[in-house]
């Protein structure tokens, strides 16, 4: 059966098994690869995004912490995300183990299980051959296979929002109005689901999906309109159950992560909310917006430019999905798409609505999830990873197989121009590649001529054969192979090469070479493993504005001068990778001889990147403080006072005296700094000699930049 047959084919129409069975082996081998590429070496040893990992360990000691996502095993604060996404992997955890494949196998299983539903999504949108193909896509795409080689909450987000277009494609295809509205309520149950994965971000596709079931539905208006306030209720139900429980839980609970005042309801409109894409924490009044002021930092004070979205994803505006941080990680075929959609869009005014509605509803979900998408994640000045942008390759892969499947058809009919689609997307297509390949010809140039040669290649077979009057449809074909290859071709090599590496990609992966867009915490530290600082956009010091810029000392850090990193040049923060220095171990197993009957063993005043470190590294009660990035008010100064009282804490890891926590503004809160104070007044240093640590040389202020370094014992 011909592609073009295929179109007209009705959904569910019988096909001879000759002409099927191939489909079914073609699929089954797409999620081979898939598997083979997500799940390749996931057993070396890496631990993926250690705060997510240190949750799921603290996970497994206690159903509250399960239910809430607490990032210490004593239940102090969650992760600053709802816990869908950890919640299949503190299960593996608890069958298997705690080991980096443990972690990361659920992870490989939602991969695959995407590429699976996409191509049932499609298959029943465009058809069978169009669903192989937008499967194959969302196999190959670079920052997919990252993503998937990883522990973050992106990978489960993505398979619930294709679940959702599963059911929203089920439902404008239905042929009752009870399957309809049922599919549409499972539509929204889903995205209800990746909002309790990853918050607001899985509302972005919702304008998109309502938009479609109103233009793409044989129902009237009236039923329409019924149908998406129903699904409006079942979203707003499946979206907000886990907040409400966590905020109305009767009992004891921990706080909640990345929040201002503990509450899950202050993360979803604030820091996870609207921060994200005005900047600061979210609030629209003074302070608020993209200027990056905090309330809960010192009056005056306030992020520096660019240590917002700018300093991962680059600058905002229409650009950043192409630019030098991001492009390389989606955008291969962004052109494709976009040009695909311009096409379709010109094309549906000139035939003034006529054809299928599910066919038109198919092209407006698709294409309103890709282009809302692109637009928040353009403008978003909150904190913003290039990462984020594996959400849209569902929709890139759909949008452009079926185009290269409209633009195929419309090559081999008798339009008089029409005919010039395909090779002008073979070309669009092949330009993209080069230029994206050529940006560090150091990881694997050679593909960028490769990709140049088979472009020219396509184009001479493709118009050579409008000229062949014999074997038309043979040429045509072997132009068509010769097409897909150039599309896919240098997106597979840097998929391929960045599962072959089985590195831990760390707290922001990213395919391609290392640090690219600064994705990809490597082991080593910064990106590349070297120990570098990475360069930020904006200043000429490596941090935005330059390295004065940053509160702490001309240099940037306390002091003025770099930090000494533990482990040498290439050995990273300590913790940040779930290993523990020397001397971290030495501190960790004085506190636990002398701790006596404290429930606590060791409170680390820090980022939780370096908190992370002792709780994987032990089985101990080790608990952080501040949150992710160290300034939230967890746990309190009157809950530091009360344990200590009670005898549940005997020992904090802190800055020194004169410490500014780390020096990153994060860790200069005033929650931050009130825990200073209240520790410098009721502790004291213990000396290094006592746990066989290295005394701080008078006039030396060695520093790791997201921990503490300094023992300090405390009394009641």
């Amino acid at each position: 059966m011909t592609v073009a047959a295929e179109q007209a084919a009705p959904a569910g129409s019988v096909t001879t098994p000759s002409r099927t069975r191939w489909r079914v082996w073609a699929l089954a081998g797409i999620c081979v690869a898939a598997a083979v590429l997500y799940a390749w070496r996931i057993g070396a040893g890496q631990l993926g995004n250690t705060y997510y990992s240190a949750a799921v360990k603290s996970m497994t000691s206690s159903f509250t912490n399960f239910l809430f996502g607490s990032f210490d095993p004593y239940g102090v604060f969650t992760v600053d995300k709802p816990p869908m996404s950890l919640w299949p992997q503190a299960l593996s955890v608890l069958a298997f183990g705690f080991h980096g494949w443990s972690l990361l196998l659920p992870q490989v299983i939602e991969g695959v299980a995407a590429v699976f539903l996409l191509h049932r999504t499609v298959r029943h949108w465009a058809g069978e051959n169009v669903a192989l193909l937008a499967a194959l896509i969302l196999t190959l795409t670079p920052i997919t296979v990252a993503i998937n080689r990883d522990n973050n909450p992106d990978t489960l987000l993505v398979l619930l929002l294709v679940a959702a277009a599963y059911a929203f494609t089920r439902s404008v295809k239905a042929d009752t109005s009870r399957a309809r509205t049922r599919w549409l309520l499972w539509c929204a149950f889903f995205i209800g689901c990746g909002f309790v994965t990853k918050m607001m971000q899985a509302w972005i596709v919702v304008p998109g999906f309502a938009l479609a079931y109103l233009a793409g539905t044989r129902a009237p208006v009236k039923r329409r309109i019924v149908d998406l306030l129903g699904a409006g209720v079942v979203l707003f139900a499946s979206s907000f159950w886990w907040a409400a429980l966590h905020d109305w839980w009767p009992g004891s609970k921990p706080y909640m992560g990345g929040s201002t005042d503990g509450t899950a309801w202050n993360l979803i409109f604030g820091y996870n909310g609207f921060g994200r894409v005005f900047g600061g924490d979210g609030n629209l009044g003074p302070g608020g917006g993209g200027g990056g002021a905090r309330p809960d930092l010192p009056e005056g004070m306030s992020l520096p430019s660019g240590m917002g979205g700018g300093m991962f994803g680059g600058d905002t505006g229409l650009g950043r999905m192409f630019s030098s941080s991001v492009g390389g990680q989606i955008s291969w075929l962004l052109p494709l798409s976009l040009f695909v959609l311009v096409v379709v869009a010109i094309q549906g005014v000139r035939a003034k609505g006529s054809g299928d509605p599910a066919s038109r509803a198919g092209w407006f979900a698709w294409g309103g999830w890709l282009l809302v998408t692109g637009i928040v994640f353009s403008y978003a000045q909150g904190i913003w990873h290039p990462y984020y942008t594996t959400m849209l390759a569902p929709a890139i892969a759909a949008i452009s197989a079926a185009g290269l499947a409209r633009f195929w058809r419309a090559y081999r009919g008798d339009g008089a121009a029409s005919w010039l689609l395909l090779p002008g997307a073979v070309a669009l297509t092949t330009v993209w590649a080069f230029v994206l390949a050529g940006r560090d010809p150091s990881w694997h140039g050679w593909t960028r001529w490769a990709v140049l040669v088979a472009g020219v290649v396509t184009l001479a077979v493709l118009l050579g054969a409008r000229l062949v009057e014999t074997r038309r449809l043979v040429v045509s074909r072997v132009a068509l192979v010769f097409g897909l290859v150039t599309v896919l071709l240098v997106p597979a090599v840097w998929s391929t090469a960045t599962a072959a590496t089985g590195e831990n990609l760390g707290t922001m992966p990213a395919a391609g070479p290392s640090g690219g867009g600064f994705g990809g915490m490597r082991p080593g530290g910064f990106p590349g493993g070297s120990g570098d600082l990475p360069q930020f956009p904006g200043g000429t010091g490596g941090f935005p504005g330059g390295m004065s810029q940053l509160p702490g000392g001309t240099g940037g850090f306390p002091g003025g001068a770099l930090p000494e990193m533990p482990g040498g040049s290439g050995g990273g923060f300590g913790g940040m990778d779930g290993k523990l220095t020397d001397e971290q171990r030495r501190v960790l197993d004085y506190a636990r001889q002398h701790k006596g009957n404290a429930e606590i063993t060791l409170a680390v005043d820090a980022s939780a990147m370096m908190a992370a470190g002792f709780i994987i590294g032990s089985d101990e009660t080790v608990i952080g403080m501040g949150g992710f990035s160290g300034m939230d008010d967890s746990p309190s100064v009157d809950q530091l006072q009360q344990w200590t009282a009670e005898g549940k804490l005997k020992f904090v890891l802190g800055t020194g005296s004169g410490g500014r926590g780390g020096g990153l503004p994060s860790m200069n809160s005033g929650a931050g700094q009130r825990r200073q104070q209240w520790i410098t007044q009721h502790c004291t240093e213990v000396d290094p000699a006592a746990y066989g640590g290295q005394a701080q040389q008078q006039g030396q202020q060695q520093v790791e930049p997201m921990g503490a370094q300094t023992l300090y014992e405390c009394r009641a």
